[in-house]
């Protein structure tokens, strides 16, 4: 499937209107409901395929962001065969009390995976996190990217965003 389909597919199944107020604290009335895609093996094997095509050629692992980056990197190791973090947006208050679950992230280089990214806040966010740890992060892929490109604050964190997807090529494959 190419991306054009691609984003008919998401369009068709995620595609939502009305009163929304995204993670970054802006309203729109256009939102895209990831765990519809995300669901969907079919889709989220086409979306597997178009993020590895995307991948930094030397990363140690993936960094599956809470919530919707874990289907997305799970799909993708599962073709690539690099391990997977799961990246929590703090850390949880028992038991190994982490945020970053899986092998010791040390001196590692990880890439994140978003499902759907406005201002990439909470990318960055993650990345200071990681970065205390010891650990590399200089790239994060998205499905969608709402921004258009506008991500000036994840630019500052030195942080490249890649996206299969803008909003506004889902919306014009709609016309």
């Amino acid at each position: 499937m190419n991306r054009q389909e691609l984003a008919k597919q998401i369009y068709d199944i995620a595609h939502l209107t009305g009163f929304f107020k995204l993670r970054s604290g802006k309203t729109s009335n256009v939102y895209f409901d990831k765990y519809q895609f995300e669901s969907q093996p079919q889709i989220l094997s086409v979306i597997a395929e178009h993020m590895i095509e995307l991948l930094p050629k030397k990363i140690d692992y993936l960094g599956a962001m809470e919530m919707g980056g874990i289907p997305i990197a799970t799909a993708i190791s599962l073709k690539t065969d690099i391990p997977v973090i799961f990246l929590r947006k703090e850390p949880k208050a028992y038991g190994t009390c982490k945020f970053a679950e899986g092998p010791n992230i040390k001196g590692k280089r990880l890439c994140l995976i978003e499902d759907v990214v406005s201002t990439g806040g909470q990318a960055i966010i993650t990345t200071e996190m990681i970065r205390k740890e010891g650990a590399f992060v200089d790239d994060v892929l998205c499905v969608i990217d709402r921004s258009e490109g506008k991500t000036e604050k994840m630019e500052a964190a030195h942080l490249r965003l890649r996206a299969i997807l803008t909003m506004a090529e889902i919306l014009d494959t709609a016309k």
